[in-house]
């Protein structure tokens, strides 16, 4: 497995689509583990990470707002890797990217390339002949 650098509070919280104050708050609250580095810098393993975004996607009322309004490409999908499962040829990628959701069917060889474990930092894009749009129901 790749060596994994550790996420830092603001980079974990541009992943969940949260301020690095409310990533630091539930750090506090026992909800997310943290270490520091030799500077004192809080740091989170990606695998901690990753456990932590789905357990944050699934609770009640997760905020659904996109968490990256900043770019042309709206079906893309900054997250990270939650799951891998690889076979002889393909393989399955898992990646919560805020509260989505959202499995790959790909080479097991692009799994190795790209390097892709559990904590890993990734981007899903999705690109859909077909787009189904749901009115939701008036408040």
């Amino acid at each position: 497995m790749p060596h994994m650098r550790p996420y830092s509070i603001g980079r974990a919280a541009r992943l969940l689509g949260v301020s690095p104050d409310t990533l630091r708050r539930w750090a506090d609250a026992g909800r997310l583990p943290t270490r520091r580095d030799e500077t004192g810098r809080r740091l989170i393993d990606g695998p901690d990470l990753a456990a932590f975004a789905v357990a944050l996607a699934s609770e009640e009322g997760a905020d659904t707002a996109d968490p990256s309004p900043y770019t042309s490409a709206r079906n893309s999908f900054p997250g990270i890797v939650t799951a891998v499962t690889v076979g002889d040829v393909v393989a399955q990628v898992e990646i919560q990217a805020g509260p989505h959701r959202l499995v790959s069917l790909l080479t097991r060889e692009s799994v190795e390339e790209l390097g892709l474990a559990v904590g890993t930092e990734a981007v899903a894009r999705v690109k859909a002949t077909n787009v189904h749009i749901d009115r939701a129901a008036p408040a």
